[in-house]
């Protein structure tokens, strides 16, 4: 049974200060270093193994490209490490044209030999679908969930190497949001030379701990549930970003993310109470930005065990529960009763989630 959608929102000390992560809109020019008060610490360091939006935004979007990005606020793709790409006439096959000379990052606990080629997209992606592949169960009881959720299995026929520039792959079906797929933290791209250096290593576990990407920031270090240290990538194929220095200060507490930010502390502080929004919009020195979540929240009925697995039972529960009443006391006026399982946006992007449509007939 179907909630709300919820809003997201975010809180900035100065109201000249806007960020933009994974961009290089960042402004005032002359900020040399961001700290980013975090809500809590990221699950690991490869976006392809986890689902939650704290773990991406400590890896995906400032370590890692995709083929194809969403437009920043927008869920309009548009080329990432892909340049271009064509469709067969029977929309089964998807060809990709890398972009040329995009460097992976150099660290100080590695150093690639060569620039992104077709080899690391395959190696990215089909170490999610491959149960055979060496790379697939690299990390103990976790699993692809991402990727798995939404049969992308059943879907991905195929994904091959053309040349060094060129990707192709084959589906089962037609699939109209394959490309948005495809954007999703979850494909993020990896390099295939730090994984096979791991691999002769013994140290597989550490494509997780210690991240190589192509993206606008370059890891530096972890410290567990204390703070995430990044420099800005200087041969970032986007562009240098207008900040040195990326840290991540993991602060648990709410109340806590806003004293520090308004001691100076961070310059950013993610998803404050809802009952504290209101407050933070009549303080001048703070700017609030809010946006609706690509994310909806739901009550799941077990529909093996009775009495659930009668349609009239769970109808009656979905019309006996006062569902608006729920979304004002829980979210507080930062959510909506939702209509149906996908977020009321400008185009609907696949959710990782099932939802039993036989309860809200």
């Amino acid at each position: 049974m179907l909630f709300g959608n919820v809003r997201h929102s975010v809180t900035f000390a100065g109201a000249a200060l806007s960020v933009l992560l994974g961009s290089a809109l960042i402004s005032p020019v002359h900020a040399k270093t961001l700290v980013y008060c975090s809500e809590t610490s990221p699950e690991g360091f490869d976006p392809a193994l986890y689902s939650t939006n704290s773990t991406w935004d400590a890896s995906s979007k400032p370590v890692y490209n995709r083929l194809v990005e969403f437009r920043n606020g927008t869920t309009t793709v548009v080329p990432g490490l892909a340049e271009s790409w064509t469709i067969s006439e029977d929309q089964l096959t998807y060809t990709f044209k890398l972009r040329s000379n995009v460097k992976f990052h150099t660290t100080e606990y590695f150093t690639p030999s060569r620039n992104l080629n077709a080899d690391d997209v395959v190696f990215s992606l089909k170490r999610q679908l491959d149960k055979d592949d060496p790379w697939h169960d690299y990390i103990p009881g976790v699993t692809w969930e991402m990727s798995s959720g939404m049969g992308l299995t059943e879907l991905i026929k195929d994904i091959s190497k053309v040349d060094d520039s060129t990707v192709r792959i084959v589906l089962t079906a037609p699939s109209a949001p394959i490309l948005a797929d495809l954007a999703m933290d979850f494909a993020s791209i990896v390099s295939k030379e730090y994984a096979d250096h791991l691999r002769a290593e013994s140290k597989m576990a550490q494509l997780n701990e210690q991240p190589i990407g192509t993206g606008p920031f370059q890891f530096v270090n972890y410290q567990q549930d204390a703070a995430i240290r990044y420099t800005a990538n200087p041969e970032y194929w986007g562009g240098k970003q207008k900040i040195d220095d990326l840290i991540f200060s993991i602060t648990l507490d709410q109340t806590t993310r806003l004293q520090k930010l308004r001691a100076g502390e961070c310059q950013i502080a993610s998803y404050p109470a809802p009952a504290d929004v209101e407050m933070l919009k009549a303080d001048k020195d703070l700017t609030v930005l809010e946006e609706p979540g690509l994310n909806v929240a739901y009550l799941a009925y077990n529909t093996l065990v009775p009495p659930f697995d009668k349609v009239e039972v769970r109808q009656a529960l979905n019309m006996a529960i006062n569902k608006k009443a729920i979304v004002d006391a829980i979210f507080q006026g930062m959510g909506q009763v939702a209509k149906n399982p996908l977020p009321r946006m400008r185009r609907p992007r696949p959710i990782d989630f099932s939802v039993d449509l036989r309860a809200v007939k």
